[in-house]
């Protein structure tokens, strides 16, 4: 069983005591309104907003550059009977974006299509084989969600055959904008739209928005599409602050009421009889749609989502269930040959960066073997993989470092590349890998800070192990939704003890349970995954201390208290890399002392 990397832990700075003071009432408790102080909240209006997000609270679509043209552009379509595609992405925000956008617009015109590339044929992005598959359907007017913001060339070339394009993206733009119709993306310099991180999906989401206001379309009709852009919100990794946590907020809303057929299929084939949260969007969910494309086809998990009765979706749903298996057994393989290729190779061991490449790995899972590969060997990563006769890989980062500006300065070694600061994805000729790896490992070297290269895990609040209850629980719960910006609170316990039932469940997961070496008669139980190598450790019999979220098992329709652990140290001092500068928080008082 491989190690995991050892972990920094670090505690957030305590909240000002005025603030957690102000917080506190019957409803909020010292542990939460510590919790909701070191998320910004100030004022008891602030958190009442944080725990009842409005719909007035989203922003007037109008407010986007470029939403005025694309708007007048598809109304004009409409009118003329004008026949539309909507393109996308065959990631999980593409294709959710896709089955939004072309749900609403079937509403006036069946002059309709929707075309997903081919991940292996066509690669990401607006493709020349879309384009032309648009002249052939009689397409006039193309709308690209989730990506296209550097596709200037394919733009020129819709042009030339006389299709209209707009835009529809949250990817970072280069210098120059593509000459579409118009381009929808906050992270544009000209743009002043407040939030600048919805997904892809939640910019198509905007521009129906835009359609229904202008055609006096009340907005309790586009209620049945927020469950999209929940699925694309959380499994896309943005930001679940602002106007995502509302969007967030009623799209889980309903899906745990009234999921659409597609999505009721997923949950069923996926085992999950319990409420849904972020984690099953994450976890069961968009894996099945991701599978899609990287088996198969995206057009699948469109189709799927876009249909109307279970028995339509069941048929699509088992097959992407299937699909979803394979790619399993594809990423455990692939993961499995890249570490014996580290392993193997000394100079890959010593790097401060992973840049791998087989022309044999598939290229559907090369990003998650990336993530994979980042929790034996952390430092910023790219997987590759020969496609088309072109090295296509994908990029993971590490906490701080930005892979997006380290693969934008070896640019001129590649064809094609977009992303994230944490995520990124790329292409370059066959003859240009070991250059690029070199390269890239210089910029790592030039740019990586010494503590970047240790993973660290920020702890929200220690807690003594009595303090744990369904009220606190309760309490953590009502923080949903989770995700980047608000993440599930981590917690701090030290000095526990296991009471002899530890055991490796899973293959590599630790399943575990705790007591206070004082009170064994209250256990608490614990599962920490992929943390099998720690079994001997809390076997010892020795105190440790943990790390972890408090969290609501379901198993049998039984409802208990879980912890899942993010890590685990022996003993109970010099846990943390601020241990002196911590102070102590008194969950029973106002105060922080």
């Amino acid at each position: 069983m491989r190690q995991q990397v050892t972990k920094r832990w670090r505690m957030k700075e305590l909240p000002d005591q005025e603030v957690v003071a102000a917080l506190i009432s019957d409803k909020c408790p010292t542990p939460l309104a510590i919790l909701l102080a070191q998320r910004g909240i100030t004022t008891p209006r602030e958190a009442a907003r944080f725990y009842r997000p409005g719909l007035d609270d989203l922003h007037d679509p109008f407010l986007m550059a470029g939403m005025q043209q694309a708007v007048e552009r598809i109304e004009r379509a409409l009118g003329d009977g004008e026949r539309i595609m909507v393109y996308g992405d065959y990631d999980v925000d593409g294709t959710t974006a896709v089955a939004l956008v072309h749900s609403l617009l079937s509403r006036f015109t069946g002059e309709l299509t929707f075309y997903i590339p081919d991940r292996y044929a066509e690669g990401y992005g607006i493709s020349h084989q879309g384009i032309d598959h648009a002249k052939r359907d009689g397409v006039g007017l193309i709308i690209a969600l989730d990506c296209g913001i550097k596709a200037i060339d394919k733009v020129r070339y819709a042009e030339e055959l006389g299709i209209d394009m707009i835009i529809c993206d949250h990817h970072r733009p280069g210098d120059e904008l593509p000459p579409a119709v118009a381009v929808l993306d906050p992270k544009r310099n000209d743009c002043s739209y407040p939030f600048k991180e919805l997904s892809g999906c939640g910019i198509g989401f905007k521009l129906v928005q835009g359609l229904a206001q202008r055609n006096g379309i009340p907005f309790v009709e586009l209620e049945p599409l927020l469950d999209l852009v929940a699925v694309s919100t959380a499994c896309d990794i943005v930001p679940v602050v602002g106007e995502n946590r509302v969007l967030m907020h009623f799209g889980l809303k309903r899906l745990n009421t009234d999921p659409r057929p597609g999505i009721r299929v997923m949950l069923e084939v996926g085992n999950v009889k319990r409420r849904i949260g972020v984690t099953e969007l994450v976890f069961i969910i968009g894996p099945r749609i991701n599978a899609a494309g990287r088996i198969e086809h995206g057009r699948q998990a469109v189709e799927m989502l876009l249909a109307h009765d279970e028995a339509q979706a069941a048929q699509i749903g088992v097959r992407i269930d299937k699909n979803n298996a394979t790619r399993q057994d594809l990423d455990k393989e692939t993961t499995r040959q890249a570490l014996e290729m580290i392993d193997r190779d000394a100079s890959l061991g010593e790097a401060w960066s992973t840049v791998l490449y087989d022309p044999d790995w598939h290229k559907g899972v090369i990003g998650i073997v990336a993530s994979r590969l980042i929790e034996t060997h952390y430092r910023p990563t790219i997987v590759l993989t020969e496609s088309n006769g072109k090295a296509a890989g994908s990029a993971r980062s590490v906490k701080g470092f930005d892979v997006y500006e380290a693969i934008s300065a070896c640019s001129d070694l590649l064809e094609q590349f977009g992303g994230h600061t944490y995520a990124a994805g790329l292409t370059m000729p066959l003859e240009n890998v070991d250059a690029f790896r070199t390269r890239f490992e210089r910029i790592v070297r030039d740019t990586l800070e010494e503590h970047q290269r240790v993973p660290e895990e920020d702890v929200d609040v220690e807690v003594p192990l009595e303090r744990l209850s369904p009220e606190f629980l309760r309490a953590v719960e009502h923080m949903a939704p989770f995700g980047p910006g608000n993440m599930r609170p981590v917690l701090l316990t030290r000095g526990v003890v296991e009471t002899g039932q530890a055991r490796i469940v899973g293959g590599d997961h630790l399943k575990l349970a705790i007591c206070d070496p004082a009170d064994r008669r209250r256990r608490f139980d614990a599962i920490a995954f992929r943390q099998g190598d720690k079994l001997d450790l809390v076997r010892s019999g020795h105190p440790f201390s943990l790390i972890y979220a408090l969290e609501e098992n379901e198993w049998n329709g039984r409802r208990t208290m879980q912890l899942n652990v993010k890590d685990i140290k022996v003993g109970t001092t010099d846990l943390l890399v601020n241990e002196a500068r911590t102070g102590s928080m008194d969950l029973d008082r106002a105060s922080v002392e």
